[in-house]
């Protein structure tokens, strides 16, 4: 059986930006469907293809534009998911301040901390 590496070095250009293609496809449709967990195994698999491509001079530009376009799109797709998760730790971490209490300050400047009520438990609405 040979390994990956070996694989890679006997495929021709094309076949490497076929593949390359088509995992840029599946990454688009895992980051449109939000899962995140498949977006690693891409990666592994994306990695060497790009490696191996970036060892051949004979390339030409046409042949990768693409594949090329695909990698732009699905890397500001993954920026826009990563802001969401940023968006979303930034907002849970709102809700653990306010259930700790509610800080103000006094005429006078000082900040002074009002305790809540609420349960440790949040409300799901519906």
């Amino acid at each position: 059986m040979t390994d990956q590496k070996t694989q890679l070095n006997h495929q021709n250009p094309q076949s490497l930006i076929d593949e390359l293609d088509e995992i840029l496809d599946q990454e688009r449709s895992a980051l449109v469907r939000g899962e995140l967990d498949k977006i690693e195994a891409l990666l592994a698999r994306k990695e060497p293809l790009i490696a191996q491509l970036n060892t051949i001079d004979s390339l030409e530009r046409a042949a990768l534009s693409q594949v090329q376009t695909k990698v732009s799109r699905n890397q500001e797709l993954l920026n826009s998911a990563m802001e969401g998760i940023r968006g979303v730790a930034t907002r849970m971490a709102e809700l653990r301040r306010v259930k700790k209490g509610l800080d103000v300050y006094d005429r006078a400047g000082r900040k002074a901390r009002y305790g809540t009520t609420m349960g440790q438990r949040l409300e799901k609405r519906s």
